[in-house]
C-alpha cells in the first residue's frame, strides 16, 4: 500500500521533504478526553493495552485531531518483562510495579524470551489492526524499551528515585547483569522483529534510564546493547528498510557513538541544542527531537517561538538544510497538557519549516 504521507520515513532516510515531519511521544494519552473515555470503558490501562481494538482506537485518536506525520502503537514498554513472568500491575499514583522482581542469579536464570505469537500476540494483533485502519494515511511506529531501561524496572520492581538496586547488581555482579541484559536484548530483538512482521514501518527503542548511569557504566550496560540491537535486528534494504530510532534521556554526550551504531536515527532530549546534535552525528543519521515538553504549558506565541528556535538551531548545525530532522518532544507529554496547545505546536512545525 502506497503511503499518502511518507514525510516521516523520508526524513529518517535523510531524503528531501517539503516540511519537517512531526509526531509526539505519548501523543495518545490522558491529555485527550477521548482517551480517558476509552480507558474508562476498558476498566484499566492494562486492559486497554491488551485489547487490540481499543489499542487501535487510542492510537488513532490524536491523528483525528492533529495532522501528525506518524502514528505510534499504543502499548507499554513493560509488556516484555510482563510476558517473561514478572507480573506487571499498576498502582494509582505510583505507576508500574512487578510482583516478581529480578533480584538474584536464580531469578535471571529462570528468564526466557517470550513467544511473540502467544504471550505477546495482543501487541502484534494491535499492529495489524492499526495498519488496516490507518489505510496508508501515515506510517506506524512500533517500539520497545531498551534492555537497560527494562532491567531497571525488572530489578527495582517498579520506578525508582536512585536506581540503587539495579546499579548495585551491575557493580557487585557485572556478569549477572550482563546475563540479564543479554536475555532481555534477545527478547527486545524478537519483539521488534514481530512488530515489523506485523506491519510496523519504523521502530523506536526508548532508553529512558540510560542517563542515570556514569559514562563508563552507560557504555558497558546500555550502549553495548543498543549497538547490538542495531546490528542484529533485521530491517531490510534500500527504501524498503525499516528505520530504527534510538532515543535516550540524558544521552547528549553519546550521540556520536549512537550515530555509529547502525541505527537510522537517534533521538535527543531537550538538554542539547539541536544544532549541536546535528554536528555530533555529522550527517550519518537522522535526528529526532527535541522540544522541552514543558513548553506545551506556555502560551501559543511562546510555543511558536520555541518551535522556530529549534528549527533554526537544526538548520544552523546541518549546513542550512532541514533534511534529516524529525520534530518531536525531548520526552513524553503529560496528562494535564492542553490539546489546543498541541495543535499550535504541530501547525508551527509544518508552517515554519515550509518557509
Amino acid at each position: 500500500m502506497t503511503l499518502k504521507n511518507d514525510r516521516f520515513l523520508r526524513a529518517l532516510r535523510r531524503q528531501p521533504v517539503d516540511r519537517t515531519p512531526v509526531w509526539l511521544m505519548r501523543q495518545a494519552g490522558r491529555y485527550l478526553p477521548e482517551y480517558r473515555a476509552t480507558r474508562k470503558q476498558a476498566g484499566s490501562f492494562l486492559a486497554m493495552a491488551k485489547n487490540p481494538e481499543l489499542a487501535c482506537e487510542v492510537t488513532l485518536q490524536p491523528l483525528r485531531r492533529f495532522p501528525l506525520d506518524a502514528a505510534i502503537l499504543f502499548s507499554d514498554i513493560l509488556t516484555v518483562p510482563d510476558a517473561m513472568g514478572l507480573g506487571l500491575y499498576f498502582v494509582e499514583g505510583e505507576g508500574p510495579k512487578f510482583r516478581h522482581p529480578v533480584r538474584s542469579a536464580d531469578d535471571i536464570a529462570r528468564l526466557a524470551v517470550p513467544d511473540m505469537e502467544t504471550e505477546l500476540r495482543y501487541v502484534t494483533d494491535a499492529v495489524r489492526t492499526i495498519r488496516r485502519e490507518l489505510d496508508g494515511s501515515v506510517p506506524l511506529i512500533g517500539f520497545s524499551g531498551s534492555p537497560w531501561t527494562l532491567a531497571c524496572y525488572m530489578v527495582e520492581g517498579g520506578g525508582s528515585k536512585d536506581f540503587a538496586k539495579v546499579k548495585s547488581l551491575a557493580l557487585n555482579d557485572p556478569a549477572a547483569m550482563h546475563r540479564l541484559l543479554g536475555v532481555v536484548t534477545d527478547a527486545v530483538i524478537a519483539y521488534l522483529s514481530a512488530q515489523r512482521a506485523a506491519g510496523a514501518q519504523a521502530l523506536q527503542v526508548f532508553d529512558t534510564w540510560g542517563g542515570v548511569l556514569s559514562p563508563r557504566m552507560y557504555r558497558e550496560f546500555s550502549l553495548r546493547y543498543l549497538q547490538r540491537i542495531a546490528r542484529e535486528l533485521e530491517r531490510g534494504d534500500g527504501d524498503q528498510r525499516t528505520p530504527l530510532i534510538l532515543f535516550g534521556k540524558g544521552n547528549a554526550a553519546y550521540l556520536g557513538e549512537l550515530a555509529d551504531s547502525g541505527a537510522e536515527a537517534v533521538g535527543a532530549d531537550w538538554l542539547v541544542e539541536l544544532g549541536d546534535a546535528a554536528r555530533a552525528v555529522g550527517g550519518r543519521v537522522a535526528v529526532q527531537g527535541n522540544l522541552d515538553p514543558v513548553t506545551l504549558y506556555a502560551s501559543p506565541d511562546a510555543i511558536r517561538d520555541e518551535v522556530g528556535r529549534a528549527l533554526d538551531s537544526w538548520r544552523d548545525g546541518n549546513g542550512g538544510s532541514r533534511e534529516g530532522h524529525v520534530f518531536n518532544l525531548g520526552h513524553g507529554m503529560s496528562p494535564d497538557m492542553d490539546p489546543e496547545h498541541v495543535a499550535v505546536l504541530v501547525d508551527a512545525v509544518h508552517t515554519l519549516s515550509a518557509r
